[in-house]
């Protein structure tokens, strides 16, 4: 705009002084809603890569040196020559500001690959160890990896198929709690804030199509430092979703701030994709405050609601319709019947009298004001045939009588087996009662205050049992976080669920316990990086470890705390192997050394080049996401064979010529879903799909693989 500017300044004086001022009047306002710095892409480092030509790397400290001032600049890998033992690699790099290129030479050992997030990458998965308890159910998945990448590889796998996403992102605190480009982002970053809503925007932009458009919600837990930034980022990528927000008291002893209120609760937010809406359930999260069960847990007896309005909206002329005498016979208590409804304007003691022996009862307050009931009169009247109208006993002093309904809630409630009905009463009224052994299902509130939500008790203290002497800051209670999710899967016994800042593994957890509750075959993807933490860094460091070491990963989050916990929680063993001596509480109360029969299989994420995947040598590696792309469950097709493999739900053909008994074998097998074609020719392709069973989606390979990953390089 400068430019143009002096331009016009050369050709008209005055209407670029006119521009000008209109450009400053522009720039100078503020911009309605939510803006921030979009900082160059994030890069992640790639320990444990193998080293190749043409690769993006940067320097790591020689062993035993602390990180310090290294230069975190990025290099290409031009040559490496030398045996794998001394190989050195030959690097250069182009430095924009200076219009200069560079060149140096450095140990291959002493470099570390770096994926930058306009690249593209072509992920594969290696197994790492599973957990296997339950024949015919399918797998969960633990997956290390960087979430961006693994996000990426998840919508080859499950675009537009995700029930729910449940995460607990980095809350930017300022206390040093996450990384940015290799960083730690503390309070004095001016940048802090923008650097926070890039990272999660690149990543809420990649879970949004991993949602399922119809019907699937989003929850994001977050404390004070970001919530109100978040709620706009929110809004804004998921425009037209309704965006609600719950607080949930989690430290009733409150964590001290300095010079600041103590900190209770945090929040979670709730993104409706769709249809969705939080289903009523058992779970009572704010006890003390429902009408069907008391703080202690014990149901209350069922009341029918009062017909007459109170509160917003009850007076006479806010719904004239519902205006209308009930007529009551003054010997029985019976209704009888009720009258039209009176026109405004209109007195009520113009009215038409009631029947003969009977009395009309109008809509009237404690202090006589004219009011109106909850139904019109041609509805009161079905409802009274029903029987779905109760009258109650005469007050002396009023001389009125009690009148109450049943609502549609109630009928639903029948409907579903809450409340029973038991003939009628002497009125006509039918009676109804709590159903035996059930408990009434409820509204959420956006206030949850129960203590199974208590993050020390249910968190840290609950870790500890499965993870006995190991440490892991601000783990969920595993009871807020189940029954966040029954809200929107608690009907959905097939519901997939993913958490890509998984941590601890708690996630993965509350599936299985919804699980356990219903028979449900609900399954979890969890992402977690291996970061270890800044203490055992020094560490590590100090006794000449670096990142890729064994002695360094087995004391990463993934390793040391997401992939025990969740295999301690399954099997009832804890990482002591001990069994695990304690009970789950509340909806679901049993031996936590139970276990669960649940099946698991832990991955971590692998790069690879496309070359090798076009010709069909990554095929190890690629297998595993065919078999989560089919659905997680079964045998796994693992190596490429010179025909074709089946296995319980997907199908690779890998020769083409052998087409004819792959279509044979797949039309007897009714639990194969998928078939995989490996072929370049599009028309052969074609003539493959057209005699598949109906049953059976095509995907041909490995072209629908490098094009997932392809189109979406660069994305932000």
């Amino acid at each position: 705009m400068t430019e143009l500017l002096r331009q016009v300044q050369q050709a008209d004086p005055s209407l670029a002084a006119e521009l000008d001022a209109e450009m400053k009047a522009l720039t100078g306002r503020r911009a309605f809603g939510l803006n921030f710095e979009r900082h160059t892409p994030e890069t992640v480092d790639l320990p444990g890569r193998i080293v190749r030509t043409g690769d993006k790397v940067r320097f790591i400290p020689e062993r035993g040196e602390a990180a310090g001032e290294i230069d975190q600049r990025i290099w290409r890998v031009a040559e490496i020559n030398g045996d794998r033992r001394s190989a050195r690699a030959l690097l250069t790099r182009f430095e924009p500001q200076s219009g200069k290129s560079e060149q140096c030479h450095r140990a291959v050992e002493d470099l570390v690959v770096v994926a930058e997030f306009r690249d593209a990458i072509y992920p594969g998965l290696r197994s790492t160890g599973r957990v296997e308890r339950a024949q015919g159910k399918p797998f969960h998945a633990v997956i290390n990896a960087e979430n961006y990448h693994a996000l990426q590889t998840l919508l080859y796998t499950h675009e537009g198929k995700v029930d729910a996403i449940y995460i607990d992102p980095p809350y930017n605190t300022g206390a040093k709690d996450w990384k940015y480009n290799n960083n730690y982002v503390d309070k004095d970053d001016s940048y802090r804030h923008s650097k926070w809503l890039a990272f999660m925007e690149r990543r809420l932009k990649l879970a949004q199509r991993l949602l399922n458009p119809e019907e699937s919600v989003l929850i994001v837990t977050i404390d004070e430092n970001e919530v109100h930034r978040l709620a706009i980022l929110l809004q804004q990528l998921f425009a037209g979703s309704k965006v609600q927000m719950v607080t949930v008291l989690i430290n009733p002893a409150g964590a001290s701030i300095i010079d600041q209120f103590s900190r209770v609760d945090e929040h979670l937010l709730f993104v409706h994709i769709g249809k969705a809406r939080p289903a009523r359930t058992i779970t009572d999260t704010t006890p003390g405050t429902s009408t069907f069960v008391g703080a202690d847990g014990e149901t209350k007896p069922f009341t029918w609601e009062p017909f007459q309005r109170s509160g917003g909206n009850s007076r006479r002329q806010d719904t004239q319709a519902k205006f209308f005498p009930v007529f009551i016979d003054k010997k029985s208590g019976r209704i009888v019947g009720c009258g039209d409804h009176l026109p405004s304007g209109i007195d009520r003691e113009e009215a038409p009298p009631a029947p003969p022996g009977c009395v009309s009862q109008w809509p009237i307050k404690q202090d006589g004001t004219e009011a109106c009931w909850q139904l019109s009169a041609p509805t009161f009247r079905e409802y009274l045939e029903a029987g779905r109208i109760r009258i109650g006993r005469r007050n002396s002093r009023t001389g009125r009588w009690g009148l109450s309904f049943l609502t549609k809630g109630h009928m639903r409630a029948i409907d579903r087996g809450e409340l029973t009905v038991e003939g009628r009463d002497e009125h006509g009224s039918l009676i109804v009662k709590n159903a035996a052994g059930r408990t009434r299902t409820q509204v959420g509130k956006t206030m949850w205050t129960n203590g199974a939500y208590s993050a020390t008790e249910h968190g840290s203290t609950l870790l500890r049992k499965f993870l006995p002497r190991r440490k892991f800051p601000y783990p969920k209670s595993l009871y807020a976080v189940e029954d966040a999710l029954r809200y929107y899967i608690g009907d959905k016994p097939d519901a997939l669920v993913v958490d890509f800042f998984a941590g601890s593994g708690t996630t993965t957890h509350a599936v299985a316990r919804l699980n356990h509750q219903d028979g449900g075959s609900r399954r979890s993807i969890c992402i977690t990086n291996n970061e270890v933490s800044t203490e055992e860094q020094s560490h590590l460091r100090a006794s000449g470890f670096r990142p890729g070491d064994a002695e360094w990963e087995r004391l990463g989050i993934c390793e040391f705390i997401t992939k025990p916990r969740i295999r301690a929680a399954f099997t009832g063993i804890n990482t002591d192997g001990s069994p695990i001596d304690s009970n789950y509480r509340f909806i679901d109360e049993f031996s936590m050394a139970d276990g669960f029969e649940e099946n698991v299989e832990f991955f971590d994420l692998t790069y690879e080049t496309p070359r090798r995947v076009a010709h069909n040598r990554a095929f190890p590696a690629i297998a595993p996401l065919l078999w989560l792309k089919a659905g997680g469950e079964g045998s796994r097709i693992e190596e490429v064979t010179d025909t074709f493999a089946l296995a319980d739900r997907y199908a690779v053909l890998f020769d083409l010529d052998a087409s004819a008994e792959f279509l044979a074998k797949v039309a007897l097998e009714d639990s194969v879903s998928m078939a995989f074609i490996v072929t370049d020719d599009d028309r052969r392709f074609q003539m493959v799909c057209a005699e598949l069973p109906r049953r059976v989606q095509p995907v041909r390979l490995y072209e629908s693989y490098l094009n997932n990953f392809e189109i979406n390089t660069g994305r932000e």
